[in-house]
């Protein structure tokens, strides 16, 4: 974080400020904000987060002997450290994030890219962090730091000499993508797809497009709106772009889109396509070769994002693939590939939706050579609401109309997909149904054989990605 006295953050978060001994209102700070106080360093901001399963003011003390000087508290705490009394240290986070943001931007050149989708915000987001790390200081989200605490923590890692910082936004209901890009601002906002994941807490597939356009909403005016062009919903998006006078860049697969890809294929070693960069006339046009080390034909669009993101801060899109090409794996449990030679595992457990499932399974189908066995181990999808059964149900019915020749289904939520592949013809064996992760691994451990070609795929609930890690391990 910028360097501030304690009494600027006192006033900027509207709290009681109570120094500890030796320390006055003009000692500076200007460590690491978080709220694990296993992440303490020297000089740290530590953010006394009450929570569902206990209390982060239980740990000021553990915060205080990693190095914190400051706690944000709810109340007052007998540890021996500076503090300041707030209301609530979560709205308190916002608005020290709101202010060091808005004094980076107004002292230096600093640029903000704001993304959301239903899919693909992390790989997007990695995606940029390493194109943009070339060009200057960057800051990106640390695994999905997208929420009401993660992403103000993001914004409070800038320093007076970041010149990027990458922001991802994620809601599971309406407002919470306003109020968190509100906080910045993004002079650049990506929409990426409107889909099911987390449906159920929005009430639907409109609502959630509705939601992820609060994003365009928060764009600084003048700004720049990349939009996916591929889906209507969020091409429906448009007026609200063009109300904050945003130069609208399509991305996609469309021919309309100004950043496209053409002739996509997908290998077992990774995903390559063309992308092609419109030009004032058509003999303008460049097309760029792109190999992709990260598994998956859903990928490309995300790359295109970045490539059409970047370019408006001033990337040259060529500059922008040579990077995309270094990056290995979108995030740790995403596509991830583990195993050997023999069994192949992808770990991709670590969140799903009916749209990033049925992505995955395409990909496995789409990897797998003659002579070897496509396998997926699925758990549930999780927050779908009303249309959880459905769903599941249709992801049973593409598994085995995909020709997969295992289907393991892991827990009792997955149920209803399992049932679904019986129903459309995966029997003797070929579907089976586990009551849990452990079960999952000691049949698999029995069941898989050289030439397999394994997908782990659930959404972070399931606790999938641990299987997936294990079986890998196994299997290396």
């Amino acid at each position: 974080m910028i360097a501030l006295s304690l009494a600027e953050i006192a006033e900027i978060v509207g709290g009681e400020l109570r120094p500890a001994a030796g320390h006055d209102p003009a000692s500076i700070v200007s460590g690491v904000v978080d709220t694990d106080s296993r992440q303490m360093s020297a000089g740290g901001i530590f953010v006394a987060k009450p929570g569902e399963h206990t209390d982060g003011h239980r740990f000021v003390g553990a915060a205080l002997e990693n190095g914190a000087v400051l706690a944000l508290v709810e109340h007052p705490v007998d540890d021996v450290i500076s503090q300041i009394v707030v209301a609530d240290v979560i709205d308190a986070i916002a608005e020290l994030a709101r202010a060091v943001v808005a004094r980076v931007r107004a002292a230096g050149d600093l640029r903000i890219v704001g993304v959301t989708g239903s899919n693909g915000k992390t790989t997007t987001k990695n995606f940029l962090a390493r194109i943009l790390q070339d060009e200057g200081e960057t800051v990106a989200p640390i695994a999905s730091y997208n929420n009401e605490v993660g992403a103000p923590l993001t914004m409070l890692r800038i320093s007076d000499t970041t010149r990027f910082l990458v922001c991802e936004f994620g809601a599971s209901a309406p407002g919470e993508i306003a109020r968190l890009a509100g906080l910045v601002n993004p002079d650049v906002v990506i929409e990426l797809m409107v889909g099911l994941a987390h449906a159920g807490g929005f009430g639907g597939i409109e609502e959630t497009a509705h939601a992820k356009a609060e994003l365009l909403d928060a764009a600084r005016i003048g700004g720049t709106a990349v939009l996916n062009l591929d889906d209507a919903r969020v091409v429906g998006m448009t007026p609200r772009a063009e109300a904050r006078d945003l130069r609208i860049v399509g991305f996609g697969q469309t021919p309309a889109a100004e950043v496209r890809a053409r002739d996509i294929d997908v290998t077992a070693s990774g995903t390559s396509c063309t992308i092609v960069i419109a030009g004032e006339a058509p003999a303008e046009e460049r097309a760029l070769p792109l190999r992709l080390q990260v598994l998956g034909a859903h990928h490309v669009n995300n790359a295109l994002a970045a490539v059409a993101a970047t370019r408006a801060l001033g990337v040259d899109p060529a500059d922008a693939i040579a990077r995309l090409e270094t990056v290995r794996i979108a995030e740790r449990w995403r596509m991830q590939p583990m195993g050997g030679d023999e069994v192949r595992i992808i770990n991709d457990a670590y969140n799903a939706s009916p749209d990033s499932m049925a992505a995955a399974l395409r990909t496995l189908a789409q990897i797998t050579g003659p002579g070897e066995r496509t396998v997926a181990v699925l758990g549930a999808m999780s927050e779908l609401g009303e249309t959880a059964g459905d769903e599941h149900d249709r992801i049973g019915l593409l598994a085995v109309r995909l020709n997969i020749q295992r289907i393991v289904v892991v827990g009792a939520d997955a149920r209803r997909l399992f049932l679904a592949a019986v129903g459309e013809g995966s029997w003797d064996g070929e579907a089976v149904h586990l009551p849990d992760a452990d079960a999952a691994f000691e049949y698999l451990q029995g069941e898989l054989r050289p030439g397999d070609r394994v997908l782990v795929k659930s959404s972070n609930s399931a606790g999938l990605r641990f299987l997936g890690d294990r079986l890998g391990e196994s299997f290396s």
